[in-house]
This record gives C-alpha cells, sequence and structure tokens, in this order.
C-alpha cells in the first residue's frame, strides 16, 4: 500500500542533483529516480562489477521498490524508486579520522576504477558519498553512477580533491588536522586556500605539484570557459578513457603513499594516567556492562570520551550498535586501526569535541546534520567526562545533564561517573581555576539535577571513594 506524502521525510542532503532525491520513510531509506537516472541503474544492474561490489559489501545494498513509495518531486511520478540499506549513523567526513578518510578514499577509487573498466563512472567525488559500518567503510551513492563518456575527465575530480585528497594532504604533509577545515565549508578545502601554504620545497611532496599547484592554475585558466568548451578541449587533445583510467590508479597510488602516524598524546596514555585502581577498574566495568544490558536490547549507544574504546567494547556486547566519540583524532586513530583488524562492524569511531560538537551546515544549516539531531542513543555512556566538561570547559553542571538528556531516546538511560572534587583529577583540574568558582560542583547536587530528569536506578561508589557511577532512566 501507498504511504502518505505526510509519512515522507526529504533527506535534506539529497538535493542538488534534480535527477534523484532520497527520502526517509519510518525507518526506510528510499531513493527516488528520474527517466534517464532509472535507465542507469537498469544498465548497472545489467553489470558484472556493481553486483560483486554490493556482495562485497563495499556498496550498500540496493534493491528495486514500488514507485508510489514517494511522491513525485515537480509533478511528474519518479520513473523508478530505490531501497537502500539504512546505514545505523550518519556521520561526516570532519568528525573522521585520518586514516579513515583515506580508507574511505581509497574505497571510492577503487569502485570508481572498477566502474570505469565496464564503461561507467561517478559524477561525484565527494567524502560525504561514504559512510561506515563500524570500522567498514561503504560506498552509499548509488545515484552517482553513469555511463562513462569516451574524451571526458572524471566531473567529481575537483569534489574529490577538496573534500578528500586535499585534507590527507594537509595532515600528512604538514602535520596540521583537517577535521576544522573540512567542518568550516561543506564543499571543502578550496586549492587558493592551501596552495599558499605549500611553496618553495613543499611544492615538491607527493601529490603537491599535479593535483593542488597545476590543478588551481587550470582552474583558473578555464574559469571563463563552460564545462562544454572544457570538454572539446580535452577530446581534441586526446583524452581517453585509458587515460583516465591512468590518472585514478595514479591518484589511488598518491593516497596509498600519504600517511601520517603522529606521537602519542596525553590521551594515548589515558588508560595508564587516570588513576583509576584494579579494583576500580573491575568494579567500573562490571557496572557498565550490566547498565547497557539492563531492560530493552539497546539499538545505539553512545560512548562519549571513549578514548581507547574499553567500554566500547563493552558495550558492544550488548548492543546492535556504538558511536565511540572521543576528541583527540590521535587517539581516535589508533582505535580505528585496531577495530579495522579487529574486522568490527559495531564501533564507528568519530572524533568530536564534546563541548564543541558538530554543528548542522550546508544549505540552511540542515543540510548536513548536526550530531545532536543525529544522536538519539538507548543508552549514553558518559565516563570521566562531567568534571572535563563543568570544570575544565566551565560548564555549568544542570546544562551538562541537560545536554546528556538531550542526547537519549525517550526512555533511554544514562550511565554517568561523578568525579567528586576531592578526586586527583578533579583537584588538578581545580589548581588551575580560581577558587570558589565551582560552588555548585558537589556529589549531592549532581544527585539531585540527575533526578530531576529522569530516575535513579543504580549506582556504585568505587573502592576508591572518589567516583560515584549512576545509571538514570531519562524521563522516567
Amino acid at each position: 500500500m501507498a504511504i502518505s506524502p505526510t509519512e515522507v521525510r526529504p533527506e535534506p542532503a539529497s538535493f542538488r542533483d534534480p535527477a534523484n532525491r532520497v527520502f526517509h520513510v519510518g525507518d526506510e531509506v528510499l531513493r527516488g529516480l528520474d527517466t534517464q537516472a532509472a535507465e542507469h541503474w537498469r544498465a548497472l544492474t545489467g553489470s558484472t562489477f556493481f553486483p560483486a561490489l554490493v556482495a562485497a559489501r563495499k556498496v550498500c545494498a540496493t534493491e528495486d521498490a514500488p514507485p508510489t513509495l514517494v511522491p513525485a518531486a515537480t509533478g511528474t511520478p519518479w520513473a523508478a524508486v530505490l531501497r537502500h540499506e539504512r546505514i545505523p549513523f550518519v556521520s561526516h567526513p570532519y568528525e573522521w579520522s585520518f586514516s579513515m578518510l583515506r580508507d574511505a578514499a581509497l574505497l571510492h577509487l577503487e569502485i570508481l576504477n572498477a566502474a570505469l573498466g565496464e564503461g561507467f563512472t561517478t559524477k561525484d567525488g565527494s567524502a560525504y558519498n561514504l559512510q561506515w559500518r563500524g570500522a567498514e567503510p561503504v560506498f552509499i551513492d548509488i545515484g552517482s553512477f553513469e555511463p562513462v563518456r569516451d574524451g571526458e575527465p572524471w566531473a567529481g575530480y575537483r569534489q574529490f580533491c577538496q573534500t578528500v585528497l586535499y585534507p590527507l594532504m594537509l595532515t600528512a604533509h604538514l602535520g596540521v588536522d583537517f577535521q576544522p577545515w573540512l567542518r568550516a565549508r561543506v564543499d571543502g578545502i578550496e586549492a587558493d586556500e592551501l596552495r599558499p601554504l605549500f611553496h618553495g620545497a613543499r611544492r615538491l611532496r607527493p601529490g603537491v605539484l599535479t593535483h593542488l599547484h597545476l590543478h588551481g592554475a587550470m582552474q583558473q585558466r578555464n574559469s571563463a570557459a563552460s564545462t562544454t568548451e572544457v570538454r572539446d578541449q580535452l577530446r581534441a587533445a586526446g583524452f581517453s578513457r585509458e587515460l583516465l583510467l591512468a590518472t585514478v590508479r595514479g591518484i589511488e597510488k598518491l593516497v596509498r603513499k600519504l600517511d601520517r602516524r603522529p606521537p602519542g598524546s596525553h590521551w594515548s596514555d589515558y588508560q595508564r594516567t587516570c588513576g583509576y585502581s584494579a579494583r576500580d577498574r573491575v568494579a567500573k566495568e562490571q557496572f557498565v556492562a550490566a547498565a547497557v544490558a539492563a531492560g530493552t536490547r539497546p539499538r545505539l549507544v553512545l560512548d562519549l570520551g571513549a578514548n581507547d574504546g574499553r567500554y566500547s567494547r563493552l558495550a558492544a556486547g550488548h548492543a546492535d550498535y556504538v558511536v565511540a566519540v572521543e576528541q583527540d583524532p590521535t587517539v581516535v586513530d589508533e582505535l580505528y586501526r585496531q577495530l579495522r583488524a579487529e574486522g568490527q562492524r559495531r564501533i564507528l569511531p568519530l572524533v568530536l569535541d564534546l563541548a564543541d560538537p558538530s554543528p548542522g551546515g550546508g544549505w540552511r544549516g540542515v543540510e548536513r546534520a548536526g550530531f545532536a539531531e543525529r544522536a538519539s542513543a538507548d543508552v549514553v555512556l558518559a565516563l570521566a567526562v562531567v568534571h572535563h566538561l563543568a570544570i575544565g570547559r566551565n560548564v555549568p553542571l544542570p546544562e551538562v545533564i541537560d545536554w546528556l538528556a538531550g542526547l537519549t531516546a525517550p526512555g533511554g538511560a544514562v550511565v554517568v561517573e561523578f568525579v567528586h572534587p576531592e578526586d586527583p583529577m578533579a583537584t588538578r583540574l581545580l589548581a588551575n581555576k580560581p577558587a570558589g568558582l565551582f560552588p555548585d560542583y558537589r556529589r549531592d547536587t549532581f544527585e539531585t539535577l540527575l533526578a530531576a530528569r529522569g530516575r535513579i536506578t543504580d549506582r556504585l561508589e568505587l573502592p576508591s571513594g572518589t567516583r560515584t557511577l549512576y545509571r538514570t532512566v531519562m524521563g522516567g
């Protein structure tokens, strides 16, 4: 039976390509295709490479669906509608670590290379075309595939440079974290922005001369020419599909070379320096495991301040999916490498500053949803986090509790650790603040605030006597 239009929610990030549009209907992800896009889809399903990529889990599972499931875009019914698998948690490239972005890039290039071999290309090159199943990247933009036209370059090359290659070069060559740069602009880093940083001997670093300086110069030279004119010039110059394949393989070779293994940060050694005794650690792990397992199996757990993923792994044993959030890109990158080596598909590590999480971005501020809009978790873990926010970042305790409640689905639970003022870690933070600045940072105040927002079902004071764990059902 057709679903009424009032139940259909257009995906805010899917509007730039009029040939196809993504919609949400309940938990289903649907894509409407116009006549030409539907023809491309039928050709795609008849290819060899596409079904093989889907079977290998490199492209999201997709099938035909009844065209009446989504409304027409401009009065003309969609020629076809597709049903996609649902990604457990949508993330953005500026929330990924270096190795995550590089692996996503390599998958995109692998898919493009396979497509070119059978006469297809991808008209987009954006990092946003990929998502994650845990530590496994997956290509999601089925509408990007189209037949390749001889004599034409890869249409997605500029997007790929701005959202993938330039961020990777920024970090690999200069040691600068790319996340703030990508977050600042939805279309990525322009060549003009990056070129001044790569002067002198830096011009000779891998990929810089070809993909930054020469590419930028070509853009400036052809700025007044139409896309058709540029294509005609390339055809006249003998640009061929073989040259296009060689170019893609050259980019892939470059991306594989790019790497950065920075020295350990303060947070990378946190488990050894955090001050937990062996008894504290055992008691905390038992409490967290029991708190996540209590009640209905969670579909989504957020682990805020996940560090090395110790508690994310515990939660993954009792939940469908875990998003492990950590501020330090170095720590997230190491966690990702470990999860990738383990073949972990149920823990997604993300780079995120809890006191400055990803806001909404892009067109009208909703094209890329903010973290709070995406996070509706059945269980939120906030372990050894509250004191860093309340003391380290001067966030009032009521604000911290309201924030935790806002990340929790109706009836969901927050598992939170309160570090007492006399705890060594809290004392260290307080020593750097003016005396008397945090008079309300007390255990009784914290419990009162928790109880006002939900029902405290369990509590445990750790053996050290300076930290207490709580499980609270929000809104209960």
